[in-house]
This record gives structure tokens, C-alpha cells and sequence, in this order.
């Protein structure tokens, strides 16, 4: 651990944060309606849609039509998405030859990119079809976080309101937000992963000639059109079992510069929206530096346990021990893996360059934290944003408690419907984590499925209902996810994480735009300044530290003092 390893997170997060700005300006502008730089190109095409749909973009709706177009659009997709995963082996563009899926793995893994979590229980090379990689998993990564993102406009609406009832249309935002967002930087971001290296191929492999001499046979896929929007997207499901680590995904730093910043850049960017529509700039900075200090600690604090925590094995063997490299590529090292780490964990992106599970005790289990931390560190794109709004309520509700003031939070007062429907959203990842967690632990059909007992058996557990409660999409990778039990179980656990969480969120965002605008006075609390930052971050800690401490007591830290003792 030195200088140039902080360095790097530094300018990791500081580039992030940057170009997030002029990002955030510009999805603004797609939320609102307002003319764009594409529209000459773009807008003969959202016309068109609009009308093979039946889409009129001058009608509004309630929160609850809101809502039910949500729900209606996910479930069409998992359907579509399903029948292409079961009929792959009758489907075109199968050179590989593969066959279709089994009914739960095909339930778990259109469960899985319908909610935006990318949970993989397959080798990804050896089971889907480019067809299925393109058709299927591509198309709803970008259908996923364009719902994601149609959510967070919804809700942006909602504080600029003033006494309304209308959220905007949700198929003109996700039709909008695909054609003028994700589709351009799509384009661009693969055409320079393929200038870096990255492979674009319909071929089903390539044949090489190794150092030894031998013949070796290489997987072939579209990699770099999957790969830009897996990232950018927080989708986070690689075209290889590897994911970033793989050379073929993610083969030098400066492809994984663009895939570290590609992962949190968009979310941030919608908070940087989400000031510019709600009239709230500088509360909105105020939410992008609570996020970035956390984020930030996240990847110190795994920098830190992954360089200093003590390797038994390492010093059985008598061998001078540096960082900690199990799982990690040396062509990125530990500083880059820790910041690639935390941002996709606390991105609910859930790609990887590492593997989480051969990470020290104290870095895998920071890891996990910032998952149950709420996913809102920036979080997915959309859902970190109403995610962090959500605390936000809560964060000025406990300080009207303290002293006495009645909660407002961008001109809108907080009363109890709004704070039932915060809790009821904020309760739902405890549950399903807990709830699933405690099942599987003394379950014998789930606990064949594990690679590791004791703590960090217990870890693989937790993990994996974490991930998917969180639309993470990352794996302890001793847990092997492909039966019956835990591919049904995690795609329950991702319903709930997703859908559960997105209806009380439109509904406090229906009951946040009835409401009057109110203009700051002298007993309304600030919500930008540093006071209220501390309070932001200390009740997102509080929260996340009383749910899930004592699991993490029982797994990581525990795990930690097993390696410490070990090491004397």
C-alpha cells in the first residue's frame, strides 16, 4: 500500500464525479423534453415509436398508472425473455450449438435481467447463444436501466411539483431515455472498447497456437457492444464466468478506466438531473457528496484490508507478503480492484475485475456492507437516486424529532403517509435478505450448494441474498447457484428488491406531488450544507449498521479474527 494506490482511487472517483456533470445536465434535458445536440438524428425516431406504439407523449399519469406501466413493461419483458432462454437451441446465431435452458435457471436468469441484477448461476460461454446474449440479455440491459432511469424522472417530478398529479409518461421517458442516452454512449463506448482490444464477433471461437506449442479453442461473442452497456447500464453480467476479470472483457487499464467510470458515472448523473428538474442544485450536491465519501471509504477500507491484512499461508510458506493477489489480476493490482470493488457494489452493477470471495475477510465483508448499505452509493442507475432520496426523507424526519421543527425536504412537508411509505421501502431489503438467509442456513437441499462452512460459508449465504435483494448481481464465488432452490429463491429475492421497493416509491412520489410547494423559512432545516451531509451519512450507517451487523458479526468479522489468530 503506498501513494500511487490512493492515488488512483482519488482520480478514479474524481473523474467519475466530473464527468457526471455535463452528463447530468444533458439527461436533464432528455427528462424535460428539451431540445438536444441528437434531435435532428433522433427525433424522426422517437416520432415513429410513438406511433407504431400508440404512444401519445402529451398524456400524463397518476403515480399509480406510473406504476402499472412499470410493472406491466417488466413483466412482458421477462416473458419475451424467458421463451428466447427456452427456445435458444431452435433460434438462429447459435454456432456454439447450445440448447435451451432448464425451466428454474431460465426463470432465475430473465428474473434476474428484467430487475437489472445480471445474477448469473451459469458458466455464461458454455450455456447462452450470441442470439440470447444480443436478443435477449443485451436488449434488457438496456430496457432494465432505462426503467431504472424513467423512475428517478418521475420522482424528480414529483418535488417540482406543486399540487399536480402528473408524473410524466413513463413510455415517452423510457422511450427517450433508450434512443438519447444509452443507445449513443452504447455506440461510442463500444466502438473505443473495440479500438482497445475488446472482441465484436459473431464468430463461436477462434483457434490459437499456445506458448507450449498446443492447440487452444477461444469463446467468441459480440463482447464489446454487451460490455459498454453492462457497465454503463449497471447491469453488470459478463458475456464470461470471469466477467471483467476476463482479458477478453476488460484486457488493460485503460479499458478498465472506462468500465470503473462507466459504472457510477450515469448514476450520478442522474442526481445532477434530479437538482437541475427539482430547482434544487445545491441539495442535489449535497446528496453526490454523501455518496462520494461513502463510496470513497468503501474503497479505502478494502485497499487497506486487502494490503495490510496479515496471509497465514503466505507466512507458513516464509514468504514475504505484499497485498493480498488471490483473485485479483496483476495487470490491475489491488488499488484498482478495491475501487472497481466498491464501486459496483455500491453501484448494484455487479461486475467484477476480482473475485469478492477471495478477498480478505474485512474486504469482502466491506463489500457485502455497501450492498446492504441500500445500493444507493451512487446505486443503479435511477434507483440510486430514489434510493438516497428515500434516506433523505428519513434523515430530516429524525431531525424535525430533535428539534422540534416539522420535516420539510425541498419545499414539501414530510408527514406520516410519506414516511410509511419510506419505511415500507426501506424494510423490504432486511427482509428478504434476513428472511432467505436464515431459510437457506439450515436448509440441507441450500447447504449443498456452498463450497466454504462456518464464517465465511455463512458469508456465501448472506452474499448471495444481498446481492440479489440489491439487484447487485455479484457472487461469493464458492456458491454454486445452479439448482432449484437457489436459482427460485434468489429470483423471489430480486422481485422483491426491485418491484417491492419501486411501488411505495411511486406512491410517496403521487403523495410528494399533491402536495404545495413551500418556500424555505427561517425554521426550515438546510438540506445542503455539511450538518445536514453528517446526518445523511450517519442515518444510512445506522441503518444499515442495525440490520445487518449481527450477520456480518457472524460471518466476516468473525472470519477476520479466525485469520488473525492464524497469523501469530
Amino acid at each position: 500500500m503506498d501513494w500511487r494506490g490512493w492515488a488512483e482511487i482519488v482520480f478514479t472517483i474524481g473523474l467519475t464525479v466530473l464527468l457526471s456533470v455535463p452528463l447530468g445536465l444533458y439527461l436533464a434535458r432528455v427528462w424535460t423534453g428539451e431540445r438536444t445536440w441528437l434531435d435532428p438524428i433522433l427525433k424522426p425516431v422517437e416520432a415513429f415509436a410513438y406511433a407504431a406504439f400508440g404512444v401519445d407523449r402529451a398524456k400524463g399519469q397518476t403515480w399509480l398508472s406510473y406504476a402499472a406501466s412499470v410493472l406491466a413493461f417488466s413483466a412482458a419483458g421477462f416473458l419475451l425473455l424467458y421463451a428466447i432462454l427456452r427456445l435458444q437451441g431452435v433460434l438462429p446465431f447459435n454456432p456454439q450449438g447450445f440448447g435451451g435452458l432448464s425451466p428454474h435457471l431460465a426463470f432465475n436468469t430473465a428474473v434476474s435481467f428484467v430487475t437489472n441484477t445480471n445474477w448469473q448461476s451459469y458458466v455464461p460461454e458454455a450455456t447462452v447463444s450470441t442470439f440470447t446474449q444480443m436478443a435477449g440479455l443485451t436488449t434488457h440491459n438496456f430496457v432494465s436501466a432505462a426503467a431504472g432511469l424513467a423512475i428517478a424522472a418521475a420522482v424528480a417530478r414529483a418535488f417540482a411539483a406543486n399540487r399536480g398529479q402528473d408524473l410524466g409518461n413513463f413510455w415517452v421517458d423510457v422511450t427517450r431515455i433508450s434512443l438519447y442516452v444509452l443507445l449513443p454512449v452504447a455506440i461510442l463506448g463500444a466502438l473505443a472498447l473495440v479500438a482497445l482490444g475488446v472482441p465484436q464477433s459473431l464468430a463461436a471461437n477462434a483457434q490459437a497456437v499456445t506458448v507450449e506449442g498446443g492447440a487452444q479453442t477461444l469463446a467468441l461473442f459480440p463482447v464489446a457492444s454487451q460490455e459498454i452497456i453492462k457497465q454503463f447500464g449497471t447491469n453488470g453480467g459478463g458475456i464470461f464466468n470471469a466477467n471483467s476479470a476476463h482479458p477478453f472483457e476488460n484486457p488493460n487499464a485503460w479499458t478498465n478506466l472506462i468500465e470503473t467510470v462507466g459504472m457510477n458515472v450515469l448514476s450520478l448523473a442522474c442526481v445532477i438531473a434530479f437538482g437541475r428538474v427539482a430547482m434544487a442544485r445545491k441539495e442535489a450536491k449535497a446528496l453526490v457528496a454523501a455518496m462520494v465519501i461513502l463510496v470513497g471509504a468503501g474503497a479505502g477500507a478494502i485497499y487497506a484490508a486487502e494490503t495490510l491484512t496479515p496471509q497465514p499461508a503466505m507466512q507458513a510458506a516464509g514468504v514475504a507478503s505484499g497485498p493480498n493477489m488471490e483473485g485479483k489480476e496483476t495487470r490491475f493490482g489491488a488499488a484498482s480492484t478495491a475501487v472497481f470493488a466498491a464501486f459496483t457494489t455500491g453501484a448494484s452493477d455487479g461486475g467484477v475485475n476480482g473475485m469478492h470471495g477471495s478477498f480478505t475477510p474485512l474486504g469482502g465483508g466491506v463489500a457485502l456492507f455497501l450492498i446492504q448499505l441500500g445500493e444507493i452509493l451512487p446505486g443503479g442507475v435511477g434507483s440510486g437516486l430514489y434510493g438516497m432520496v428515500i434516506m433523505a426523507l428519513l434523515a430530516v424526519f429524525v431531525a424535525g424529532l430533535m428539534v422540534g421543527r416539522t420535516p420539510e425536504y425541498l419545499g414539501k412537508k414530510i408527514e406520516a403517509r410519506e414516511i410509511k411509505y419510506a419505511m415500507l421501502a426501506v424494510l423490504i431489503l432486511p427482509i428478504a435478505i434476513l428472511g432467505f438467509s436464515a431459510v437457506a442456513a439450515v436448509l440441507p437441499v441450500a447447504l449443498q450448494g456452498l463450497l466454504n462452512h462456518g464464517p465465511h460459508g455463512l458469508t456465501e449465504i448472506v452474499y448471495a441474498y444481498s446481492s440479489a435483494a440489491g439487484n447487485n448481481g455479484s457472487a461469493f464465488a464458492g456458491l454454486t447457484a445452479n439448482a432449484p432452490w437457489w436459482n427460485t429463491s434468489l429470483a423471489l429475492c430480486m422481485i422483491l428488491g426491485r418491484f417491492a421497493y419501486i411501488v411505495p416509491v411511486m406512491a410517496m412520489a403521487g403523495s410528494l406531488a399533491a402536495k404545495p410547494k413551500l418556500a424555505p423559512t427561517a425554521g426550515t432545516l438546510p438540506t445542503h450544507g455539511g450538518l445536514f451531509i453528517g446526518l445523511l451519512i450517519g442515518v444510512i450507517l445506522i441503518l444499515g449498521g442495525l440490520q445487518f451487523f449481527p450477520a456480518l458479526a457472524l460471518g466476516p468479522i468473525v472470519e477476520h479474527f479466525q485469520v488473525l489468530a492464524a497469523a501469530r
